[in-house]
């Protein structure tokens, strides 16, 4: 059944197959039936086969509930799975190049750090931009966390979506959602749970109960067939 989105504001889950108790597909699993709205499978230095299999795994019971998959950099298994968009980080393919590459229906997202970069991005054809990190996190050790003022100014400079990402965890949802930010991007706080569903349902619940509303909001994914998906060869 396709879930009814309570909230305007988006969950994106990302992968980590070092965080992850099991494997990356099974938390990508879990973290839809938890409620969130995207997956995005991040899986740096993995071998292109097995990423590809994960993605045509998930996109069945993703398109059923209405969510989407997206692949972090690897845009050949983006458009070879036919997955919903593709994130490229920093240091990726310019957003420009993606941007022709990919049909019109997928989603082109990408990482940023500051506001230039947020602007480049969105420039050059990204749908979304991910900002961070918000708050300190152990997946940038020694970096200084970006903070909430400057993900605000970002949320309102850019005409894109703007996802906020680092050390986000259901205490400090509201203050995220309170900048105008569309929704978040975790990692640890869903990825790294014992039981991922259960922590995916108990950010939902966080980010569903926020009385603020995004600036630039996502629209809401139609439930669509998976049939071009599963005919794919694993």
């Amino acid at each position: 059944m396709q879930k009814t989105r309570l909230s305007p504001h988006l969950i994106h889950v990302v992968t980590d197959r070092k965080q992850a108790s099991g494997s990356p597909r099974a938390a990508a699993l879990a973290a839809l039936r938890g409620g969130v709205d995207a997956v995005q499978f991040r899986e740096k230095g993995g071998p292109a086969r097995s990423l590809y299999k994960d993605v045509l795994a998930v996109l069945p019971e993703a398109r059923a509930l209405g969510a989407r998959v997206l692949v972090n950099d690897r845009l050949d298994v983006a458009l070879a799975a036919s997955a919903d968009g593709v994130h490229l980080p920093t240091k990726g393919l310019p957003p420009a190049v993606a941007r022709e590459l990919l049909p019109e229906r997928m989603l082109l997202g990408a990482s940023v750090h500051d506001l230039r970069e947020a602007k480049e991005a969105v420039a050059c054809g990204a749908d979304y931009v991910t900002f961070g990190h918000v708050y300190p996190t152990g997946s940038k050790p020694g970096l200084p966390p970006k903070g909430v003022r400057l993900l605000a100014e970002i949320v309102e400079s850019v005409s894109v979506p703007v996802l906020a990402i680092g050390g986000i965890d259901p205490s400090n949802v509201d203050e995220v959602l309170a900048t105008g930010a569309a929704g978040i991007a975790v990692i640890s706080s869903v990825i790294a749970a014992g039981d991922p569903q259960a922590a995916a349902r108990e950010l939902r619940r966080a980010v569903d109960r926020s009385p603020y509303r995004p600036k630039h909001p996502f629209p809401q994914k139609e439930k669509r067939g998976a049939a071009h998906a599963t005919d794919r060869q694993p």
